[in-house]
């Protein structure tokens, strides 16, 4: 594989074009709705699409929100074999929200009936990895770094508001670290992104702050090059996922062995371009959707996708859709 990724799979049902969010006791109507895999199917799709063979290790429950995301997975090429099937357990499901260019989320589940090292099992080969810290030190994780695998990582919201800094302790054995500004600035107990990315450069080879409509910020810690990518304008419906995107292009970029700036510049638009769309992980830009960005903006900052953007290709690509129910079989 190219990329292995292990995490929670959820049901994401988002809604958009609201025009305001709902009061207690009120109902707001959305004109928009999408429904697809979320959670760490966004970052695996987003991989797929770009070319990457990607491989994916889940619960996932045998009830029909678990088939659908297992179907949908399938179709974008995402290898499941390193995933698990559950009888007595149900489907994650998050609700997003989108509203004046950000979400809102409402997020219901229980635990997996495994952890993550028995999703992981007999792991996989593969040229790079990813996880999400949860201040647990994943033994598989530890086994992907000693067997020459690129380990990316990110970070979730940390409810309890303690932001405990041994949760980054894992990072002894990550390439990168992802974060966002503000989980950045939480960690490293810092007040402006630019100065947790030096901060995070002391544990990590490769340090990038995401700073959403600012851009993002990197640091590779060897050569102490530092990069500030501005944002791509687009008009945007759903960011939903769009961090998870992000990193798949960075990932990728990593791989292809682009410098940091054109890593990071990569990374910026592929996460910009699938705002556009309805949801999660069927919002990730496929290469026809970034062949017609390059066609319609000629900026000299992003020529350097004039050697990546593969000739011919699908012209379309699925998006997310209101219903998970599906049509009968044609007669």
């Amino acid at each position: 594989m190219d990329l292995f990724v292990s995490g929670v799979v959820f049901l994401d049902i988002v809604f958009t074009g609201l025009h305001r969010l709902p009061r207690p006791g009120e109902e707001t109507w959305a004109p928009g709705m999408g429904s697809s895999p979320g959670g760490i199917a966004n970052l695996a799709v987003a991989a797929s699409r770009l070319g990457l063979r990607t491989g994916l290790g889940a619960a996932f429950s045998t009830d029909a929100y678990g088939e659908f995301c297992r179907d949908v997975l399938r179709e974008q090429d995402v290898d499941l074999h390193p995933s698990r099937c559950f009888e007595d357990w149900h489907s994650p499901v998050t609700v997003s929200l989108a509203y004046e260019r950000d979400r809102s989320m409402i997020t219901h589940g229980h635990p997996a009936p495994v952890g993550p090292d028995g999703l992981v099992g007999e792991l996989p080969a593969a040229r790079a990895a990813s996880v999400s810290l949860t201040g647990e030190r994943l033994p598989w994780v530890r086994r992907a770094a000693r067997s020459g695998t690129l380990v990316f990582a990110d970070v979730g919201w940390d409810d309890s508001a303690e932001w405990p800094a041994a949760a980054l302790d894992a990072l002894e054995d990550c390439h990168a670290f992802l974060p966002n500004a503000v989980e950045a600035m939480h960690y490293t107990r810092t007040d402006t992104p630019r100065a947790a990315l030096h901060r995070l450069a002391d544990r990590v080879p490769v340090a990038v702050v995401t700073c959403g409509a600012d851009g993002a910020l990197a640091i590779d810690a060897a050569t102490g090059e530092t990069v500030n990518a501005p944002p791509v304008p687009v008009e945007a419906l759903d960011p939903t996922g769009a961090g998870d995107v992000f990193t798949a292009g960075f990932i990728a970029a990593t791989l292809w062995q682009r410098p940091l700036r054109e890593r990071l510049a990569f990374a910026n638009l592929v996460a910009a371009l699938s705002v556009r769309h309805f949801g999660g992980s069927l919002s990730a830009p496929g290469w026809s959707d970034i062949a017609a960005w390059r066609a319609a903006v000629r900026d000299e900052a992003y020529d350097f996708l004039d050697d990546l953007v593969p000739a011919g290709g699908p012209s379309r690509i699925r998006r997310a859709m209101a219903t998970i129910a599906r049509l009968p079989d044609a007669a």
